[in-house]
């Protein structure tokens, strides 16, 4: 795929996958077409979302209910949201890498795309969900819905087969499917029990109605909460298994956060406070996405005959947008594959497409002060206490996949720095 973005320097592609043959889209000026000017003309249907639909319900936005939840989703992960639950996360971070750095005795390497993983879940669930459920809880729900995710690759290839046609990974992926329903729907009953008087996703479903009055059935509330946890689970982990990477091949860049780190934490435990200081650590964040951004490809399928940059695009036909090639458009990012968080200063004069980690338009992630937040965090929390050393030359250069991910395992050593270490 990047030697094809190369090639074509982002003119518009028909690409020849045998089964389909979709149009790639990059520029942002075509983007804009897309997802903006004629935004009703592409839809979230056929390739990714039909197999997706099968873990998270219906992505596709058709009802009501949809674009109630998701501004139930924006309000809880908004600015002021953030604010108030920032010291719960900031400690509920810290407890996670104190379990770490537990396993992490001796020298012992260990897995970091698992030690991400397992921080993150806790963090967005205790956070998100509060105590309607445990730290076990959330390890096997995350394991579940990774097992799920990897479980639905093989359907990529093949997007029009439909979901009742038996597929490689359909056993795997309903065992784990089996497993997430079994904690998340006791969750849900229990809530529409006891009512909606929380702060948390479900308590806010449970209180939420559209226009016409309408709420969210047992179902819908489950789907409500897995979609949730997907999206903000999934794409921060990768994030920060890459991260690790990248910043042991930087060594500038790496010495940049920890002086930035080490003055504004210090001593003390991390809190809600420190993130407004945490500047170049959120820069980190956003160019690590801009590189390495784990939704590497968003599909719509063309409703109607359409014309984008000058080239008829045919209704019925799919079109693929690429934050990944979008990022490393020379014109559009000068020296793309540099990683450069400076970047990412305000003032910054780009076109808003230019950027495309967290989508855009109607639907793009609302999600955005939440990552970098929870990234600001978790980069304070490890590096306040440990200089992680990554094991080997893993490569950098990623796999592409349902995400975009790292070729092969990372393994970290931590090693211990500052007066936090010795405690």
């Amino acid at each position: 795929m990047e030697l094809i973005g190369a090639e074509v320097g982002g003119d518009i592609l028909r690409i020849n996958l045998g089964a389909f043959r979709p149009y790639l889209i990059t520029r942002p000026e075509h983007l804009d077409r897309v997802l903006y000017d004629n935004k009703e003309n592409y839809q979230r249907q056929g390739w990714l979302w039909r197999p997706l639909s099968r873990l998270i319900g219906d992505p596709s936005g058709s009802d009501d209910l949809w674009w109630t939840k998701r501004e139930v989703f924006q309000n809880l992960v908004s600015g002021p949201s953030i604010k108030r639950f920032s010291d719960a996360m900031a400690r509920t971070i810290s407890a996670s890498v104190q379990e770490m750095a537990a396993r992490a005795e001796n020298g012992r390497p260990l897995d970091a795309a698992d030690e991400m993983a397992r921080i993150v879940y806790r963090a967005i669930t205790k956070v998100l969900i509060g105590d309607k459920i445990t730290n076990d809880q959330a390890d096997r729900i995350g394991a579940a819905l990774q097992a799920a995710s990897a479980a639905l690759r093989p359907r990529l290839a093949f997007p029009f087969v439909p979901n009742a046609v038996p597929f490689p990974g359909d056993r795997t992926f309903r065992r784990a499917v089996r497993v997430v329903d079994s904690l998340v729907f006791p969750i849900v009953e229990q809530a529409q029990r006891q009512g909606s008087d929380g702060e948390d996703i479900v308590s806010r479903l449970l209180q939420a109605r559209t226009a016409d009055g309408q709420r969210f059935d047992l179902q819908q509330l489950r789907d409500g909460l897995v979609s949730l946890f997907v999206a903000g689970t999934e794409t921060t982990t990768i994030a920060l298994t890459f991260l690790w990477t990248v910043l042991d091949s930087q060594p500038q860049v790496a010495e940049t956060l920890q002086q930035e780190v080490d003055r504004v934490v210090g001593d003390g435990p991390i809190t809600g406070a420190h993130l407004l200081e945490l500047g170049y650590a959120r820069k980190v964040a956003l160019e690590m996405l801009r590189l390495y951004p784990p939704g590497w490809m968003l599909p719509r399928m063309v409703a109607n005959d359409d014309v984008i940059g000058g080239v008829p695009i045919k209704g019925g036909s799919l079109i693929v947008m690429s934050p990944y090639l979008t990022h490393r458009l020379p014109d559009v990012w000068e020296n793309p594959l540099e990683f450069d968080p400076g970047r990412h200063d305000p003032g910054q004069q780009r076109h808003r497409f230019a950027y495309m980690t967290f989508g855009g338009g109607p639907h793009a992630c609302v999600g955005k002060q939440f990552f970098t937040a929870e990234v600001q965090l978790i980069l304070a929390a490890i590096t306040s206490r440990f200089r992680p050393q990554v094991v080997g030359s893993p490569p950098t250069r990623p796999q592409l996949g349902l995400t975009l991910r790292p070729r092969q395992r990372v393994q970290i050593r931590l090693r211990q720095t500052g007066p936090l270490a010795k405690r």
